[in-house]
């Protein structure tokens, strides 16, 4: 019976984003109601400053992966287009270079110059992308799939804390606002460590504990300058 391996390591590049942008949407926001809510402001302003967090923290998300993602992918560009010249103007540099680099891994030398021929003669930029850069296709920086994952995340994330603060007023906002997004980010934990196949409870985990205590921090600093307002 074929047995079929399900590998993850082509979401690396999606998921690192939208795990990231959601866990902030949810954490900032939080906190930011949190935090004015402790000021004893208004629902309106708490509201008011919800969704003005939503909106700079989408766009700040997009923005920081669009620029991080496109400098990591200029230097593999530019990394690629070293190989590419150094291929053209010393071929068997490069083949040695390649057959040693496979001879590392435990091949003997006959075969390893044999396999880097083979290689170099179907695609030797590949080649030396993938086992000497270490530049698989995918795992390649994709700026605008980053960016739109992170800002598309991030205002989901965003939006579940807001949706409870618009409709639980009064003193129970704040309890409703911590409680249910400790709950969405265990959810969003585990839901990201199972489609990166690690222990669910242990992304479920880290998650909440790092988003408690920013909404504690948060509430803290609401209702110190709260009061000496």
């Amino acid at each position: 019976m074929s047995r079929h391996e399900i590998h993850r390591s082509h979401r690396i590049g999606w998921l690192r984003a939208a795990v990231l942008g959601a866990n902030d949407g949810i954490v900032s926001t939080a906190s930011l109601i949190i935090g004015v809510a402790s000021a004893q402001a208004a629902h309106a302003d708490i509201l008011l400053a919800g969704v003005a967090g939503l909106v700079a923290g989408a766009m700040s998300m997009a923005a920081g992966e669009y620029v991080s993602v496109s400098s990591q992918s200029d230097t593999e560009k530019a990394d690629l287009e070293l190989e590419k010249e150094s291929i053209k103007n010393d071929f068997e540099f490069e083949l040695k270079e390649l057959a040693n680099i496979y001879e590392k891994r435990g091949l003997d030398s006959n075969l390893a110059r044999q396999v880097a021929e083979q290689l170099m003669a179907d695609d030797a930029l590949g080649a030396h992308a993938r086992d000497e850069l270490g530049l698989a296709e995918n795992v390649r920086a994709r700026p605008i799939q980053a960016a739109l994952f992170s800002a598309g995340t991030f205002t989901i994330g965003a939006a579940l804390p807001l949706l409870i603060a618009w409709n639980v007023p009064g003193i129970q906002l704040i309890p409703a606002v911590a409680v249910s997004s400790l709950v969405f980010l265990a959810a969003l934990g585990g839901l990201a460590a199972r489609a990166g196949g690690a222990a669910i409870s242990i992304g479920a985990l880290r998650v909440t504990f790092w988003g408690a205590l920013a909404m504690g921090l948060t509430a803290a600093v609401g209702r110190l300058f709260g009061v000496a307002v």
